[in-house]
Parts: C-alpha cells; structure tokens; sequence
C-alpha cells in the first residue's frame, strides 16, 4: 500500500530540476552557471563540449559530473560507430582519459569512466555500432542508479531531521548536483514531503556562489523554508541555537572517512563541533574512494583567480593581485558524525565500517 508520504514523495522526487538529460541518442546539460536565471538545457555534441561544461561548472557535483562523463563518453565516440571495431576500442580508451582531464577532485568522474571502459572490455562484440550500445546501456544504467542512490540517502538520513530543527547546507548538494535528489538534499526533500517542519539555512559558498544561486533556488522552488546566509554568518548562527544539524555533500570520501567537499566545508565543521551541532556527510557508495588511504591523498583542484578578484561580472579586487583559489578542503574523519549512504549511516570508525560496507555489497 503507498502511504501519504510515499505519494508525496514521488511527486516531488518527479518534480525536481534536471541538470542532465539523454534524449533519443543526444545528450543535454543544463548551463547551472546562468541560475539562479533562466538556465537553458545545452545539446553537447562532442567531447569537448563535455569536458568544457565540467570544467566550466556548468555541470557540477560528484554524482552529476559522472553520470554527465558517462553520457559525454558516448558523445565522443557517436561518430565512430560505423568504423573498424579495433579503432573503436582505441578511442574509447583515449576519449576516456580525455574527459577524465577535466577536473581532478570528484572521484565519480575516473570511477564512471572506468566502469565504462570495463563494459566495453567484456563486450564481444564484432562491430563498432554494438559496442556503441552496449556503451550507451551503461551510461543509462549509471544514471538510473544515481537516481537510485539519491533515494536511498534520502531514505537513510531523512530520520535526522526533526520537527522545528535548522539545518545548514554548504555548496549545493541537490538535484542539480546529481541526476535525482541530490545527496544533502535528499534527507530534506524526503522529511518535507512527509510534512516535517524545519528549515534549512544554506550558505551562499564563495566564491561561486553555489548555495546562493543554486541551493536556496532549489530548495524554494520545492516550497522549502530556506534561508540564505553569508559563509561567515555560519558561526553567529549557530552560537545563536539556530543551527540544529549540519548536512554537506562531498566530492571524494577517503578510506578512513576523511572527506573532501567545497572549500569552506572544514570551517563548517570546526564550528559545529565548537557548538555542539551534529555534522553529516551524504555521499553515494561510488563517492566513496577505498583506493585512497586518507584525505591527504585526495588531489586538490586549484581554480584561476579571476574567480575570487570578482564577484558576478563586478571586479572587486585591485589589478594585479595574488590570489589562492582551491576548490575543495578536507575535513577529518573526526569532525564528522555519520556518513548518510544509499546503505545507511555509516558512522566511526570509518576504516573498519567502510570496508564493511564494501565487503557486503561484493558478497551481494
């Protein structure tokens, strides 16, 4: 039997925005640059326009970024279908490493193309046209089961949120950051749709303004009470009692739990653990780095500086300036109080539980 908050949940879950789309054999990204504007869905018709609109942002999220690398994959190699099957299978390795170039921290980008790759390995197939297919399967098999993850981090971490609590979210881990409900969000769409009155604050994220232009877009647009702050409001906030529990995504979970995500998010947690807030990760399985022993290992993206000399199209720093502008910060195992994944929580410590968690679903 569908219960209220089942019926409500698919509405809202067929409802959210989509940052990626396969159509009849094309693929299509929505530029998340032009939010909280109109942002228009971009047909992608080779691997370099794939690997510009990662690198560009103008898709974004660790999920979103493979499912997208898995799809642009396709893309690159739609030309070659009628070709030799040996020249085919060459350029499915070099198109791979080619888009894998584009950004270096999401671990879902290599982890999709990889998967990929290994399809096309066990395909015997004696022409390039069912190779292609056999590679377009995939890419729908990945997306679906991202769609497939968001739901069950929503299932697992939506018992967090209470009634009356407020929650922080840094960067923008929603629908837009994966292929369905996004990872941070999830919980929350999940806890609205079952009629859980909360709020949520969400820090606008410089230098990009993630939270701003993307979250609280999001999160209004589902008739969430949201909130918009500044990135240095968090800590008044929560000194305040504002601030019940903390939700982030990430962009690479390490082997022992350390956690890579939007910079800022080590200084979301060194605050929460100052006041006391209970601080959460949400991530898929295939976040989840086991090849990588610690967070010192994960590589750290360091963007042009341009984007911290402006805010918008207004400079605000003087010509000539140095600037530092990495992408993402890691925040220790320590810090974090459970890791919500499509398994379940996942909590400390994070070594033994998380190769648990990997030792299952292999026996599964």
């Amino acid at each position: 039997m569908t219960t209220p908050d089942q019926t409500g949940a698919e509405a809202l879950w067929d409802n959210l925005p989509r940052a990626i789309e396969w159509r009849d054999g094309d693929l299509f990204l929505m530029d998340q640059t032009r939010l909280p504007q109109d942002a228009p869905m971009q047909r992608q018709d080779t691997a370099q326009d794939v690997w510009d609109a990662i690198k560009q942002l103008k898709v974004r999220g660790a999920p979103a970024i493979g499912v997208a690398a898995a799809y642009g994959l396709c893309v690159a190699l739609k030309p070659y279908r009628d070709g030799a099957p040996d020249d085919f299978r060459e350029k499915i390795a070099r198109q791979a490493e080619f888009l894998d170039s584009s950004r270096p921290t999401a671990v879902n980008l290599g982890w999709a193309l990889r998967r990929m790759q290994a399809r096309a390995a066990r395909e015997t197939a004696a022409d390039a046209a069912a190779l292609y297919d056999a590679l377009v399967d995939e890419a729908e098999a990945i997306h679906a089961e991202d769609q497939a993850l968001c739901r069950g981090m929503a299932e697992a971490g939506a018992d967090l949120i209470r009634p009356g609590m407020g929650v922080l979210t840094h960067c923008n881990a929603g629908a837009l950051a994966t292929s369905g409900a996004g990872t941070a969000t999830a919980p929350m769409y999940l806890a609205h749709a079952r009629g859980v009155a909360f709020r949520v604050y969400a820090d606008e994220t410089r230098p990009l303004l993630q939270g701003a232009r993307i979250t609280s877009w999001e999160l209004q647009r589902a008739g969430i009470d949201v909130t918009l702050i500044t990135d240095n409001m968090a800590a008044h906030m929560m000194a305040s009692g504002e601030i019940d529990l903390v939700i982030t995504g990430t962009d690479r979970v390490a082997a022992n739990g350390d956690v890579a995500n939007k910079i800022g998010t080590l200084g979301v947690a060194i605050l929460a653990r100052h006041f006391g807030v209970p601080f959460y990760v949400a991530c898929p399985s295939s976040t989840i780095d086991m090849d990588c022993p610690t967070g010192a290992e994960i590589p750290i993206e360091e963007r042009a500086g341009e984007e911290v000399t402006s805010f918008g199209a207004r400079r605000t720093a003087p010509e000539g300036i140095k600037t530092r502008n990495p992408a993402f910060d890691v925040t220790p195992n320590d810090m974090v109080a459970g890791l919500i994944t499509e398994r379940g929580i996942v909590r400390a410590p994070y070594a033994h539980n998380l190769a648990a968690l990997f030792a299952r679903e292999a026996a599964e």
